[in-house]
């Protein structure tokens, strides 16, 4: 942490080599968030490039409390939940009360030839309103009741969101590891 230290005070005393130096450590780990919440990788380097802006404008607001790298992807998480907002906010969201959460079945899917950027690669092509709150829940750890507050929709919506993200991806999967094993029986 003694190295942290010393990048965030270079970089509170305004000297770009430092700047840098926590540019180039971090955005790689950044960007990678980024994309979670982006539709494409254009607008995830938007929201890197809007998230950087924002940590150096902020630094001094870090307390040092807890992970200096915690506050920094709170602030990721925080600028696409705005972008997403300002985008998305007029359309209309359904305001399903009661989206219950099916159960999964660890057991009924083979994910042979699963590869991680594959799974990444299908929660960038849900839809922007399942993918937002997919992500919240199932990556961020937030609660429906916190979700829903961050994006001005009820528990019952994001519940619900999440549930149709699931199904989405759970289809997804299965055409994908049923092309994986055909090609791989070939």
């Amino acid at each position: 942490m003694a190295e942290v230290d010393e990048i965030i005070k270079g970089c509170l005393s305004g000297r770009r080599h430092f700047q840098e130096l926590l540019y180039r450590r971090y955005s790689p780990r950044f960007y990678a968030v980024s994309l979670q919440y982006a539709g494409n990788a254009e607008e995830a380097r938007d929201i890197l490039q809007e998230s950087f802006i924002k940590i150096f404008e902020n630094l001094e607001k870090f307390n040092h409390d807890g992970s200096f790298e915690g506050w920094m992807r709170r602030i990721v998480v925080n600028t696409a939940l705005e972008r997403y907002r300002n985008r998305y906010y007029l359309t209309r969201v359904d305001d399903i009360e009661s989206g219950e959460e099916p159960e999964a079945d660890p057991g009924t899917t083979d994910f042979a030839g699963l590869e991680a950027c594959d799974l990444l690669k299908m929660i960038m092509e849900l839809p922007p309103k399942y993918r937002m709150v997919f992500n919240l829940y199932a990556i961020e750890g937030y609660t429906h009741k916190e979700i829903a507050e961050m994006l001005r929709i009820s528990e019952g919506t994001s519940k619900s969101n999440l549930s149709r993200a699931r199904d989405i991806l759970q289809r997804k999967v299965k055409i994908f590891t049923g092309i994986s094993r055909r090609v791989i029986n070939v």
